[in-house]
């Protein structure tokens, strides 16, 4: 039963690039190291990232390849949850600081692919799950989005120490999967979705020391629950990113709201 989940689950992804792009400083150590949904390339450091204390985040940027067609408050929106998913996942075991402040190790991430969601086809998903509800109202059957216009995200990243030496890096690539993506209707609705994903996995790297789809499940710690539920930040350097949109958020990515609606995106100078 797994093996046939595991393969419908695949036969309905779409597929992301996992190119070497130019945004790190070798590729020299990268190995293949794969989940059951993510390619990936990883190196890593162990005693110098377990030995780190602190860490800094330089905000994500898009490569000027990304032919996506997003406006500039979409990319602005993927980006900055990359940056507050990286926040909370280093903030288990690091000290974050502002990019500004010298850190034992420092996170960038580069978009280096986007391929934009069908809103179209996201549309006719969530018109389907509605039918269900209101055809079968007491048979819970869980609709799968229209397999095609599925978005997919691309990145880089890597963790440099003091002295600008490499001692952690990730090419990561993962398409939007058609039975466990909530599929926004926005051009950057998976995008998005996939943005938290990958932060999520370049943090694991990083305060574990190790791939993170070499483990099995593990249950969120109570840091993660809090952040899910709007808890205030645990280190201020993360505010710059905002309040994770949790529960909220949640709702909306059920009834395909794109990501504006329910996330407000980096906190400006004077906003709190």
């Amino acid at each position: 039963m797994l093996l046939l989940a595991s393969g419908l689950i695949l036969a309905g992804c779409a597929s992301a690039p996992l190119d070497e792009a130019g945004h790190l400083r070798s590729y020299a150590n990268l190995r293949k190291d794969d989940g059951l949904l993510t390619r990936s390339l990883v190196s890593v450091d162990k005693p110098h990232v377990l030995a780190a204390k602190t860490v800094n985040i330089v905000p994500t940027a898009f490569a000027t390849s990304v032919e996506a067609p997003f406006t500039p408050d979409q990319r602005g929106l993927v980006a900055n949850a990359i940056d507050r998913s990286l926040c909370e996942g280093l903030s288990e075991r690091f000290t974050v600081v502002p990019p500004w402040e010298p850190a034992d190790l420092t996170v960038h991430a580069t978009v280096t692919h986007a391929t934009p969601t069908s809103k179209i086809a996201a549309g006719l998903s969530k018109g389907a799950s509605v039918a269900s509800v209101v055809l079968l109202p007491e048979v819970p059957v869980p609709v799968p989005r229209v397999p095609f216009g599925l978005g997919s995200l691309s990145i880089e990243a890597e963790a440099s120490d003091l002295a600008g030496e490499q001692r952690a890096a990730m090419v990561w690539a993962r398409g939007a999967n058609a039975l466990t993506d909530p599929g926004p209707i926005a051009d950057n609705g998976d995008a998005y979705t996939l943005a938290g994903s990958f932060g999520d996995d370049f943090s694991s790297l990083l305060v574990t020391g190790t791939s993170p789809f070499q483990g099995g499940l593990s249950l969120p710690s109570m840091q993660a629950v809090g952040n899910y539920f709007g808890r205030e930040p645990k280190y201020a350097a993360c505010k710059a990113f905002g309040r994770n949109p949790g529960v909220i958020g949640t709702i909306g990515n059920m009834v395909g709201a794109p990501p504006s609606w329910t996330d407000g995106g980096a906190v400006s100078p004077g906003r709190t």
